[in-house]
């Protein structure tokens, strides 16, 4: 079997520090080579795999803001979708655009929806909703005018994260800067839990950062920047707690399934794919308020590490998520 699996290209793949459909794309990538799979990852010129890569774009247009990103996209996707005919399965992780190629070739395309950016897109999605294969990465994140192949979760590479028994004396917040992921109100929580608080992530919106995270750091509620593996592994494991007070319907949250990893336990407000995440009770605490947080807060010493942990190996592996994609390959190449 020759799988291409189709990457974006904002941020290398695996990114440096941000980019979970990069991130995503060498998880696929990457498992599939260690199970023997023909794989060719399609991405920047700069990313690694242990499989081949095929790249027209040197560098990230996030990473190179002089190019356009538009035209880098296209030359991207078309530069995969001329060869299909090399590969058996073209499994796409780069939203709608390279559908609008599905009836152009003959190679089957799977498509790995990482979450809807808005409405309009649902349009090219519904055009396209019979000659493409959709997953989707929560049974939350799902339309209604969509057919699904399945739910396939994201899957970790384990051997990136350290499982660690005892924590630190501080909370975590990990993720984007944006109203969307909650930072103010991460804040908020450390402040009224009077409990010390590190947040790390790119600030994806300044005004917000300016406004509402910078004037309230001092040298409990602590802004660290970006992460890389190394760093985020170490802050996730010696976590007393992560805390996710979304705004959103979360489509998954890395960040969470690897702090459990990890043996941290998450508080997240109960919306989008977090009841699929969390086991309430058991691997955290699903809220709906910042009061609930505080209050779930004095009992995260209840929570026991190892069953963190053994929850997200189960659910929430590379291993597992790239067995459940061959089985889809598979099933979709039995009907050819």
């Amino acid at each position: 079997m020759k799988v291409a699996v189709l990457a974006p290209v904002a941020w290398r793949t695996p990114p440096r520090h941000y980019g979970p459909w990069e991130q995503m794309s060498s998880n696929i990538a990457e498992g599939l080579h260690a199970e023997g799979i023909d794989v060719t990852l399609f991405a920047t010129s700069d990313s690694i795999t242990d499989g081949k890569l095929e790249a027209v774009i040197a560098r990230g247009y996030e990473e190179d803001r002089s190019q356009d990103a538009k035209v880098v996209e296209c030359l991207h996707i078309s530069h995969l979708m001329e060869r299909a005919n090399e590969f058996d399965i073209i499994h796409n992780n780069y939203d709608f655009l390279p559908l609008t190629y599905s009836g152009l070739v003959k190679t089957p395309l799977i498509t790995t929806i990482h979450g809807f950016s808005s409405e309009k897109i649902l349009a090219v999605y519904k055009k396209y909703n019979r000659q493409s294969g959709y997953v989707s990465i929560s049974n939350a994140d799902r339309s209604d005018e969509l057919d699904y192949l399945a739910t396939v979760y994201n899957g970790i590479k384990v051997s990136d994260f350290t499982y660690n028994e005892t924590p630190g004396d501080y909370l975590l917040y990990f993720g984007r800067i944006h109203p969307d992921k909650g930072t103010a109100e991460a804040i908020e929580i450390a402040v009224k839990s009077k409990k010390r608080l590190l947040i790390a992530g790119i600030i994806q919106d300044q005004a917000y950062f300016d406004e509402k995270i910078n004037p309230l750091l001092n040298d409990e509620i602590i802004f660290i920047g970006d992460a890389g593996p190394e760093k985020r592994n170490r802050l996730l494991g010696h976590a007393q707690a992560l805390l996710h007070p979304i705004n959103f319907d979360e489509p998954f949250g890395l960040s969470v399934a690897e702090a459990m990893l990890c043996g941290t336990p998450v508080i997240a407000f109960n919306r989008g794919s977090m009841p699929e995440l969390i086991a309430d009770g058991k691997t955290g605490f699903l809220v709906k308020t910042v009061d609930e947080a505080v209050d779930a807060l004095a009992d995260i010493g209840k929570i026991n590490r190892l069953n963190c942990h053994q929850w997200s190996l189960g659910n929430f592996s590379q291993e597992k998520m790239v067995s459940e994609y061959i089985k889809l390959y598979d099933s979709i190449l039995v009907k050819i």
